[in-house]
């Protein structure tokens, strides 16, 4: 049986002396492998077509036992301007390894995949990756069933009081009445009280309409990042490689000589 999908390739790792086993984020079937033979010989069709980040037609075959082997592929777009910029690379690997760990094999959502798709089309274009991760965050969460409570109080459920804190344990924002049912919880500025629902719900393609300060941008990050670790229970080693590269980043912006 002959399988065709679109998708973008997560990873390939060795299979034997020449071959790759190739895992992509497809529209329609969602997370799938297969194998593709002689991709890591230098003058393999294939060899470009399995780079990280890649987005190309698949055809493979599968006789119902094993992996599927890659027939053909197509090239859609290479995406290979991420893959020159460390920094890039980083942010798009921690997004691909969240699809990994949140998803199964052949858990199919098209709209996250055409999200996605846009997404590293932003990226390579060199919109703000920090926005654009916390957007996939929001976007995988909400995806993966975590999405927080952002339309009323986590705890009494008014959908009229002012939000004040986020609280991670309750999963959503407390008003002014019910902060003290969570001492933990983050107090939060107007900004990211406002900003903080639009990056779950507001389309990828509006992106540009969207300015936000660094100290809103920071305080985001604390949110959604620690909402991500308590609810959906993962640390993965990509985030810890891109905060890395981000302060090596940072550092050598303020260097003076």
């Amino acid at each position: 049986m002959l399988v065709k999908i679109e998708g973008i390739v997560i990873r390939a790792r060795s299979f034997g002396e020449s071959n790759q086993v190739v895992q992509v984020y497809s529209e329609h079937l969602g997370k799938l492998s297969f194998v593709a033979r002689g991709a890591k010989k230098t003058r393999s069709r294939f060899s470009a077509l399995t780079q990280p980040f890649t987005i190309a037609n698949f055809v493979c075959f599968s006789s119902g036992n094993g992996l599927p082997t890659l027939n053909q592929a197509d090239l859609v777009h290479s995406h290979q301007a991420i893959r020159q910029d460390l920094l890039r690379t980083s942010y798009g690997a921690y997004w691909l390894d969240l699809v990994d760990h949140l998803f199964e094999e052949r858990e199919p959502n098209p709209g996250l995949y055409r999200f996605l798709k846009t997404a590293f089309n932003w990226l390579e274009q060199e919109k703000d990756p920090d926005i654009l991760t916390r957007m996939v965050e929001c976007k995988m969460m909400a995806a993966g069933g975590y999405r927080p409570i952002l339309h009323a109080c986590a705890q009494c459920g008014s959908e009229e009081r002012r939000p004040v804190t986020f609280s991670i344990y309750q999963g959503g924002f407390l008003c002014e009445a019910c902060k003290h049912t969570d001492s933990r919880s983050i107090p939060l500025s107007d900004a990211t009280i406002r900003i903080l629902p639009v990056l779950v719900n507001l389309p990828i393609d509006r992106l540009g309409e969207i300015t936000i300060k660094e100290e809103t941008k920071q305080q985001l990050e604390r949110v959604i990042r620690s909402f991500l670790t308590e609810h959906v229970d993962v640390r993965l080693k990509s985030w810890d490689i891109l905060e890395q590269m981000r302060k090596v980043w940072t550092a050598s912006d303020d260097s003076t000589f």
